[in-house]
C-alpha cells in the first residue's frame, strides 16, 4: 500500500470513528439506535477528502453545506478560531432540512488551519407545531421549526450555553436536543484530535499531498467507468404524491448524457406551498447517489467523484426552491423520486445494472404528546424500511431501508420503554414485491397502539404510484396506512396528513415493496 494509500484509509476511519464517537454519545433513540447522522473530512477550501458512508441524504448534501457554510462566513466576517465550532441547521445553507444539525470545527496545526470536521446530525424535534417538526401542513419553513443561522456553538473550547437555551427553549424534546447536540461535539473533538495525530505521525506535507491524490484517484476510477458507459442522452419521468388526491401528482423529469462527465438534467413544477420541495443540496445527493451506485468500481465518495456529476435543476423550482417554501419533505420523499427517475432513465442504457424502482419512500412517522407517566413533552421519529427492487441477476431484498435512506429500526424495546406506544406488529409485508422473473423485495408491516393522547403525523408517497417493475416485471403493492380507533372504526390514512389519536387507538403501516424484473416465467 503506497503512502497516500495509508492517509486516504485512514481519514476515512477518522469520519467513521467519529460516528461511532456520535452515535454511543447521543441521547435519542433516533442517532442512538437508528444510526441517523453523517461524517466528513474535509480540507480548508471545503473540498470533500473523505465521509463515513453513513446517510445517502447527507453525503452529497454535507459537499454543497459545507461550501456555503464557509462562503457565509467570509460574507459575514465569522471566524473559527482553534477550540470553536459553527452550527447550523438552515436547510437553505446547509443543505437538507431543519431536523438536521450541523457542526463543523476547524482543525489547526501550529496556528494554521489545515482542515475542517464536520458531521449532521437528524434531531427529533426543532421546533414548530408538530411533534417531530417534520409538518405535513406546513405552508413555508416558518411552519417546520427554529432556523439557526450559521453561529458560534462552542467558542474557546467552551460550550455556549446562552446559544444552548436559546435552542432548547423552542424544541419540544429539550433533553433529547441537549444530549444530541452535545453528542455531536464529542464526534468532532474525536475528529479533530485523530486529524491532528496523523499529520504528527507522518507530516502535514504528506497528509495533505495524500488528501489530493485521493481526490485524484476518485476522478481516474470515475472516467475509467465512464468509458464503459454508452455515450449518450436518455430520459425518464415519474411520479411524486404531494399531496391527499391525484390532482396533487406532479411529475419529476430526468435527462440524463454521459460523455466525459455525467450531466443530469432535472425538471419539475414551480416550488409549492407543501413540504415536498427540496434545496438544491438534496437534489445533488440524490443525484450523485443514484450515478455513483451503477459504478463498479470503489469510488471513494469524495470531491473526485463529485467532480465529475454535474446536476441542474431550475432555480425556484421543487428541486431547487428558494425560501421560504418548506423543504422538510424533500430531504426524505422528494429524494427518493429523483432516484428512481434518473435510475429509470438509464435502465435501457445500462439494463444488465438498473434495479427496478425500490420502496420509494421512506415512511416518515411522527408522533408525540404528553407522557402521563412522566408529564413530560415527547416526540417520537421514525422511517420505515420497504422492498428493494428486483435486480437483473437476482430477487430485491425485503424488509429495508433503501436508496437515500441507510438508518438501522427502532427497536421496538427501546421505543416502548421510551414512550407511551405497544407495538403490535412487526414482520414482512408478504408478497409485496412485484412479480417477475425476479421478484421484488416485500414491505413491513409495522404496528402500534398508543396508551395516552398523541399526535401523529404521516409523510410519505407511493399510495397511488406503485414502485415500478424493469423489462415487464410488475409493480410493488402501494404503501397503505390505517388508523383503527379503540372503538373499532377504520380509517384510512393518505400521504401526508396529520391526526389526534386516543388511547387505544391503532396504527397499522404498510411499506411498498419492490418492483419485479424480467416477464414472469409459467
Amino acid at each position: 500500500m503506497t503512502s497516500w494509500e495509508v492517509v486516504h484509509r485512514a481519514t476515512a476511519f477518522i469520519a467513521e470513528e467519529m460516528g461511532v464517537a456520535l452515535r454511543r454519545s447521543a441521547l435519542s433513540p433516533n442517532i442512538r439506535e437508528r444510526a441517523d447522522h453523517s461524517c466528513a473530512v474535509v480540507d480548508p477550501e471545503g473540498n470533500v477528502v473523505a465521509q463515513a458512508e453513513h446517510i445517502p441524504v447527507h453525503l452529497g448534501s454535507l459537499r454543497v453545506g459545507v461550501k456555503n457554510l464557509l462562503k457565509v462566513m467570509e460574507k459575514e466576517g465569522i471566524e473559527l478560531e482553534e477550540g470553536d465550532m459553527l452550527f447550523s441547521n438552515d436547510p437553505y445553507i446547509t443543505g437538507t432540512h431543519l431536523n438536521d444539525v450541523t457542526v463543523m470545527a476547524p482543525v489547526y496545526l501550529n496556528g494554521r488551519l489545515v482542515a475542517y470536521v464536520v458531521n449532521k446530525a437528524h434531531h427529533v424535534d426543532v421546533g414548530g407545531p408538530a411533534f417531530g417538526s417534520i409538518n405535513p401542513q406546513a405552508s413555508t419553513i416558518y411552519e417546520e421549526g427554529l432556523i439557526i443561522p450559521p453561529t458560534k456553538l462552542v467558542e474557546g473550547g467552551t460550550i455556549r450555553k446562552d446559544v444552548v437555551r436559546l435552542y432548547l427553549a423552542n424544541v419540544k424534546a429539550p433533553e433529547a436536543a441537549e444530549g444530541d447536540l452535545s453528542a455531536q461535539v464529542a464526534a468532532n473533538l474525536t475528529g479533530v484530535a485523530r486529524v491532528r495525530e496523523l499529520i504528527g505521525r507522518y507530516g502535514l506535507d504528506q497528509v495533505t499531498s495524500g488528501w489530493r491524490r485521493s481526490i485524484e484517484y476518485a476522478r481516474e476510477l470515475v472516467r475509467r467507468e465512464l468509458e464503459g458507459w454508452p455515450r449518450g442522452t436518455f430520459e425518464a419521468s415519474d411520479v411524486l404524491e404531494v399531496g391527499p388526491s391525484e390532482g396533487d401528482d406532479v411529475t419529476i423529469g430526468a435527462r440524463v448524457t454521459i460523455g466525459e462527465v455525467v450531466r443530469v438534467e432535472l425538471s419539475a413544477p414551480p416550488q409549492v406551498q407543501r413540504p415536498l420541495n427540496a434545496v438544491f443540496g438534496v437534489t445533488y445527493a440524490a443525484s450523485s447517489f443514484a450515478i455513483r451506485s451503477l459504478m463498479r468500481s470503489e469510488v471513494p465518495v469524495n470531491e473526485g467523484l463529485y467532480s465529475m456529476i454535474n446536476v441542474l435543476a431550475p432555480e425556484g423550482s421543487m428541486l431547487n426552491a428558494r425560501p421560504p417554501a418548506p423543504v422538510a419533505g424533500g430531504n426524505l420523499e422528494t429524494s427518493q423520486r429523483i432516484v428512481d427517475v434518473i435510475l429509470r432513465a438509464l435502465s435501457s442504457a445500462m439494463p444488465d445494472r438498473v434495479p427496478a424502482a425500490s420502496s420509494g419512500t421512506m415512511m416518515n412517522v411522527m408522533i408525540g404528546g404528553v407522557d402521563p407517566r412522566t408529564g413530560r413533552t415527547w416526540a417520537y421519529y421514525e422511517t420505515i424500511g420497504g422492498g428493494s427492487g428486483a435486480r437483473p441477476n437476482g430477487d430485491g431484498v425485503s424488509a429495508v431501508h433503501t436508496n437515500m435512506t441507510n438508518t438501522m429500526n427502532t427497536p421496538i424495546e427501546v421505543a416502548e420503554a421510551s414512550y407511551p406506544i405497544v407495538f403490535t406488529s412487526y414482520r414482512v409485508r408478504d408478497g409485496s414485491g412485484g412479480k417477475g422473473k425476479y421478484r421484488g423485495g416485500d414491505g413491513i408491516v409495522r404496528s402500534f397502539r398508543v396508551t395516552a393522547p398523541a399526535r401523529l403525523s404521516i409523510m410519505a408517497s407511493r399510495f397511488r404510484h406503485r414502485p415500478w417493475g424493469i423489462a415487464s416485471g410488475s409493480p410493488g403493492e402501494p404503501a397503505r396506512v390505517k388508523v383503527v380507533r379503540a372503538d373499532g372504526r377504520v380509517e384510512e390514512v393518505v400521504p401526508t396528513v396529520t391526526l389526534e389519536l386516543g388511547p387505544g387507538d391503532e396504527v397499522i403501516i404498510e411499506t411498498p415493496g419492490g418492483g419485479g424484473y424480467g416477464p414472469e416465467e409459467a
